[in-house]
């Protein structure tokens, strides 16, 4: 502890927890929660908040003369959101694809969410002090973060990057969203083959926000993810149609009409694969769980000595938590009685909830039970995997599935069936997701706050109001998307780990699993295990998507690896220089997928407020019937293949350009920050 120097001094006072810096973290907490459940029922993935969270945050507060500790705090409360957005992802919707709701239940889905995210945070807060006082654990992250809020001190917070980005995206979006007004096209359909053999193809998303996302988890992971859309659509797609064609079944004939009539046959021949009762749907997506069910493991086996780790970890720090010796700025937790007090009250409103959903008191004890074990262990779990790997990497679909796995089965022995033990055990995998992604979110800013300086126990409050705003907002916003974006489980957002979770609960409980499919696509992750591929998890995510989307992903990745390139180039041996582009691309990207989902948002609102931006001519009339207001009735400007390409070769020469840009950049930022 000797060594230990924040950036603050902790004999300088200094605003922290103050209205403005709760009121801008609270905002944020809803607008990057909301705009992470959209990327993630899109792409099956979300990105960390904490960078966007970090450069908002200055550029907001510095118009309020707010310190850096209060920017510190806005970023901790604005940052989980996205946490708990990727809990609520990856599981609410299954209630839906699993037939247990057949629309959202917005009281039930925000008691689990609020739970998850309360209990994520209290158990955590036993554990915080072990964490920052390792020296070993190298918190990649937080590091990265750390350096951008004091760069941001010497005047160069990189906020007009974000917010430039984000007003490129939404315009883009605008004029992309078939709710919008679509004079640009998203992807481009073609059926080629010859014969029997027919291979369906898609052109790359013009989508801002898979750009983003491809660019921020860069190429080699970008190539993975197209490697298990290929395989998926390139491969064992027209393997399907050409069995089915041959054996003269119904799906076979009815592809015979769509590729021997005139006309293109593209969009009829998709129709029909795609959707949640197209052949892809059926088959390959099926597949493609059975390979994600081994995957999620996998990457559990290949971490399980960090798990083993984390696990020990978590129960000797219970002896630690208690001391409350320190009485420094850097380590005043929340009373521990407090604390211990905030647990008991959360796990009686779980029992409470999950008695709700059950109708059982027994079930509600068991399903109590087993969340309580898996979330204090998985908590401690995901902080410490944070700790060595970053937020972004952190594997709560895998911690998820495996409690969901030990639920099901216990409540197979119990005797529970039907749709009450598929939504008990759907109510403990959704707040196990929940406390495990915001546990290792809090773990990461917590240790940003430890770096400069902050007040753990106000870091701490800041975390439970973000988890609050957060939970109230998330459920609407997917009834939203749900309702007028497409609805959840179709092409439009296949949301992969819902559908996951829905299969499983279901396939255990009610004994409906398609065990055959599964089973393939088990073997398969096994031999792409016993390859040596890398991730099998990541190739099965990207045989569950579109290959619109993953393809528009792999761009996203190569023009990260154009930007490398050229970096190398102009910038040499300049480690400065190297990692300033890093992080304006990151900016950039983050912008990009923030604006995109925030306008998808929005135009769903308007279309369920019965408002239309766009419609052609013939459908005008048809819908003012109904009650909606059309403001213009305009044809597109272009063909869909023409302005999606346009649209990606644009964006990706605005994240080229404005990365690079900042290999010009002042090397004196860290300079500045310190002697403020």
């Amino acid at each position: 502890m000797s060594e230990y120097k924040p950036y603050v001094p902790v004999d300088r006072p200094m605003k922290e927890l103050t209205l403005p810096a709760i009121l801008l973290g609270v905002l944020m907490s809803m607008i990057l929660g909301a705009a992470n459940a959209y990327l993630g029922l899109k792409a099956g993935m979300t990105v960390a908040a904490t960078f966007p969270a970090a450069v908002i945050a200055m550029a907001v507060l510095k118009l309020f003369k707010g310190t850096i500790l209060e920017e510190n705090l806005a970023r901790t409360t604005g940052a989980v959101g996205e946490a708990l957005a990727a809990g609520a992802i990856f599981t609410i919707p299954a209630f839906i694809v699993s037939g247990v709701w057949t629309s959202f239940n917005y009281l039930q889905a925000t008691a689990l969410l609020l739970v998850g995210g309360i209990l994520g945070v209290l158990f955590v807060i036993l554990l915080r002090r072990t964490f920052m006082d390792d020296s070993s654990l190298p918190f990649p992250e937080s590091q990265a973060c750390t350096e951008i809020v004091k760069a941001g001190q010497g005047g160069s917070s990189g906020a007009g990057m974000v917010f430039g980005a984000m007003g490129l995206s939404a315009l883009i979006e605008i004029f992309r969203n078939g709710n919008g007004i679509p004079l640009l096209g998203s992807s481009h359909k073609v059926v080629a083959g010859v014969g029997k053999a027919v291979l369906p193809i898609q052109t790359p998303a013009s989508s801002p926000a898979f750009l983003g996302v491809g660019f921020i988890i860069g190429p080699r992971l970008g190539a993975i993810t197209l490697a298990g859309g290929v395989f998926g659509w390139l491969f064992l797609m027209p393997i399907i149609i050409f069995v089915n064609v041959m054996g003269g079944t119904a799906a076979g004939q009815k592809i015979c009409e769509i590729t021997s009539g005139s006309g293109n046959p593209a969009p009829a021949l998709f129709a029909m694969l795609g959707g949640q009762k197209g052949l892809y749907a059926q088959n390959v997506k099926i597949i493609a769980i059975g390979a994600m069910i081994v995957g999620a493991f996998f990457t559990l086996f290949k971490m399980r000595n960090n798990l083993i780790m984390g696990m020990k970890r978590s129960f000797a720090s219970l002896t630690g938590a208690k001391s409350d010796e320190a009485v420094e700025r850097p380590h005043q937790d929340m009373n521990f009685k407090t604390v211990l007090l905030g647990i008991v009250v959360t796990i009686g409103a779980m029992f409470a909830v999950y008695f709700w959903l059950t109708k059982s008191p027994l079930i509600a004890l068991v399903t109590t039970l087993v969340m309580v074990v898996a979330g204090f262990v998985f908590a401690a779990v995901a902080g410490y995997l944070v700790s060595i790997i970053g937020s972004s990497s952190n594997p709560i679909s895998g911690l998820t599935l495996s409690t969901l796995l030990l639920a099901a089965g216990l409540l197979v022995l119990l005797g529970m069936k039907g749709q009450a033990g598929i939504a008990a055990v759907l109510g403990v995998a959704t707040v196990v997701c929940c406390v495990a992604g915001v546990a290792g979110d809090m773990i990461q800013d917590w240790r940003v706050g430890y770096n400069l300086g902050a007040t753990p126990w106000k870091m701490q409050v800041g975390g439970l109001i973000g988890v609050v705003a957060a939970a109230l907002v998330l459920v609407p916003v997917l009834w939203l998307l749900h309702t007028y974006g497409g609805g959840i489980g179709t092409d439009a957002l296949p949301a992969p780990q819902a559908g996951l979770m829905a299969e499983m609960s279901k396939g255990i409980i009610g004994g409906t699993m398609e065990w055959g499919l599964i089973v393939i696509g088990m073997l398969f992750a096994v031999a792409l295990i016993l390859i040596g591929a890398p991730s099998p998890m990541l190739i099965a995510v990207g045989m569950y998507l579109p290959f619109d989307t993953v393809s528009a992903i792999f761009i996203g990745g190569l023009i990260a690896w154009v930007v490398s390139v050229f970096v190398k180039r102009a910038a040499k041996d300049d480690k400065d220089a190297k990692e300033r582009v890093e992080n304006r691309g990151l900016l950039i990207a983050s912008g990009l997928v923030a604006g995109e989902a925030l306008v998808g948002i929005l135009l769903a609102a308007l279309v369920a407020a019965k408002l239309k931006l766009y419609a052609p001519p013939a459908e005008a009339a048809d819908l003012i019937k109904q009650g909606y207001k059309v403001f213009y009735k305009i044809p597109s400007w272009f063909g869909h293949w023409s302005s999606a390409m346009l649209v990606i070769i644009g964006l990706g020469a605005f994240i080229v350009f404005f990365s690079l840009k900042a290999i010009k950049a002042p090397a004196t930022e860290e300079t500045q920050a310190s002697d403020e």
